[in-house]
């Protein structure tokens, strides 16, 4: 760790060769050229306002990116959704991190980031302290700029606080607490970071947020779309305690039996709620004041000979995938404006796959649920499509699922019908009956021209996770509770949630609607992880096979076949340390002060 803290941490003149990964935009405005590969000082990088902001550029050049890439192929190009009860990964070679690592339960804290880069690669800091390194430096340096104004100056400083705030809610909500670094390091530093708890971690990432909130705008215009804002901080800020607050890491019952303040509170308190509660107020709060931010509906969609389906399909996909709007709160382009970046994430598709047990959570195009006993052998209704002489008919239930599933008979990938039926001529046997469609889409023309963001956090999850906090909180839904889910139902047609619910019901509910709501968006996670639940860590998952009945091409009626999917290892030998990831031992072995997590 120390030579690596000497990397990431030291002073500018001995890091500027790390400059060149990618280049980033804020709206259509590139913000200008890399800075020189040799030679820079801080004195040249601070000597202007345009070499300035080249430094807190490259800051946001690390913020977190959760569409695999082949810049940053975590798990193996696979989505942290492939160890949750949502998705299924088939591919068993060296490169796969969800089967090689986690299916068979063989990572420990010997395992390094290697060739499967595993998921929590991410949460041991490479990524996040560079961030944290280049916001320091651009803090401790502002104030030589020549050619900025005092508010320009501390608006920018709040972005590198933001930027820093989201490092370290990163490495939280992987690791838990970890070693705080709070200016940049000099390479003769002593190379000491004891490790802070989780409290101190919480503590310092709010701490950030509330000293930059005041001095950013509400929303960015055009041209600076992309940088923070006060309505993302605030956002994150409902983020970081929600997750703080919740029973994994808030409760007077260790989550494991080698559970300590550096991977919980270690006590109950029922005002971490609260906190969650109020900031989420806070936001609605100042929304009110200052609009701008709304969800993006139907009525947004321009365009000519649309369903009702397809209007709230588009703007849907208006809110997770296309930059600007009203919606995205925190957005990272950190992999820049590539399209082929994603070239074997689109590759692997074959060899992943969404499980049954997430296309029945989604509800039929009503509202109501999908029953969990529907006879799939003898369907009483289609499912998904009801024929009516056109492919691939009339679409059946919630629009989001459409968006984050290729099922039978739909569109996908290149206009053409999703090959997921076993008579197929493009059938991959090794296959879950479904195929991931969110950021593929269902043709290239939706794909083209169109740089893609990473939406951090978005306006829907704020709704949803203020109505848990008061939930949980008050000890039951009250009306603004309710009103927050059904809008978010709404934007895509669904009835409310039925009335009288207790706190409990209105909890599986709402999980519920955040798995249907922010499929592949790397929530569903830590959703399960910070509320402990280990049921869906063990259950067992669930693939449909499909036959095309009227048409091998392009069929609009099906048989169908449930069958299980391969057992994970956590079916039989759950343990409750994989909420939080290993510290790999050589880590631990440099004596800079990291500790391990439990059970590791």
């Amino acid at each position: 760790m120390k030579n690596k803290i000497i990397l990431m941490m030291t002073m500018l003149a001995v890091c500027l060769s790390a400059f060149s990964c990618y280049d980033l935009r804020f709206g259509d405005e590139f913000m200008g050229d890399q800075p020189e590969s040799s030679g820079a000082t801080t004195d040249t990088m601070f000597s202007s306002n345009a070499n300035a902001e080249k430094v807190l550029t490259k800051a946001y050049t690390y913020l977190p990116y959760g569409v695999p890439t082949d810049v940053d192929s975590k798990m193996g190009n696979n989505t942290i959704e492939a160890i949750t009860d949502l998705h299924y990964s088939f591919r068993n070679n060296a490169s796969d991190g969800p089967v090689t690592l986690y299916y068979g339960g063989v990572l420990d804290a010997t395992k390094e980031s290697g060739s499967q880069t595993y998921l929590f690669a991410r949460g041991r800091g490479g990524r996040q302290y560079s961030a944290i390194r280049y916001a320091w430096l651009y803090i401790e340096n502002c104030d030589r700029i020549p050619d900025i104004s005092e508010e320009m100056r501390n608006e920018r400083v709040a972005e590198a606080k933001m930027i820093i705030a989201i490092s370290y809610a990163e490495m939280l909500r992987y690791v838990g607490g970890v070693p705080l670094l709070k200016r940049s390091i000099n390479v003769d530093d002593e190379m000491v970071f004891p490790r802070n708890t989780f409290a101190e971690t919480v503590d310092y990432i709010i701490q950030l947020l509330d000293e930059a909130i005041p001095y950013l705008k509400w929303y960015q215009n055009d041209t600076d779309d992309g940088r923070m804002t006060k309505a993302g901080a605030m956002a994150l800020k409902l983020r970081v305690l929600l997750f703080a607050a919740s029973p994994t890491f808030n409760s007077e019952t260790p989550w494991h039996s080698e559970a300590d303040e550096y991977s919980c509170y270690m006590n109950y308190d029922k005002e971490r709620w609260n906190r969650a509660l109020q900031a989420g107020k806070e936001f609605f709060d100042a929304l009110a004041s200052e609009g701008h931010y709304r969800l993006i509906t139907k009525d947004d969609i321009t365009g000519l000979g649309y369903t009702e389906h397809e209007l709230y399909r588009r703007a849907y996909r208006k809110a997770y995938y296309e930059r600007g709007g009203t919606e995205v709160l925190i957005s990272s382009r950190a992999a820049g404006y590539d399209v082929s970046a994603y070239s074997s994430f689109m590759g692997e598709r074959y060899w992943v796959g969404p499980t049954l047990n997430y296309v029945n959570m989604f509800p039929w195009a009503d509202g109501t649920d999908f029953p969990e006993d529907f006879d799939w052998a003898n369907p009483p209704t289609q499912p998904f499509f009801t024929p009516d002489g056109t492919s691939p008919g009339i679409p059946t239930r919630d629009p989001r699922l459409y968006e984050n599933v290729a099922v039978p008979g739909d569109i996908y990938i290149n206009g053409t019908v999703a090959p997921v039926h076993t008579n197929s001529p493009d059938y991959e046997a090794n296959s879950s009956g479904f195929q991931q469609m969110k950021f593929l889409l269902q043709r290239g023309s939706d794909r083209d021209g169109v740089p893609i963001q990473w939406a951090y956090i978005r306006l829907a999850e704020v709704m949803l996770s203020y109505a848990e906090a008061i939930n949980e909180y008050n000890g039951n839904p009250d009306q603004t509770a309710y009103d927050m889910v059904n809008e978010v139902r709404a934007r895509v047609g669904l009835g409310p949630l039925r009335s009288g619910m207790t706190r409990e019901e209105f909890r599986e509910a709402l999980l519920k609607e955040r798995a249907c709501e922010f499929g592949f968006e790397e929530v569903r996670w830590f959703d399960l992880v910070r509320w402990g639940r280990e049921q869906d860590f063990r259950k067992q998952l669930y693939g449909l096979r499909s036959k095309g009945l009227d048409d091998q091409y392009a069929p609009t009626q099906f048989s169908f076949e449930v069958f299980e999917l391969s057992d994970r290892y956590w079916m039989t030998n759950w343990d409750t340390k994989w909420y939080l990831a290993p510290i790999p031992q050589s880590e631990i072995n440099k004596n800079y002060g990291m500790t391990q997590n439990p059970g590791w």
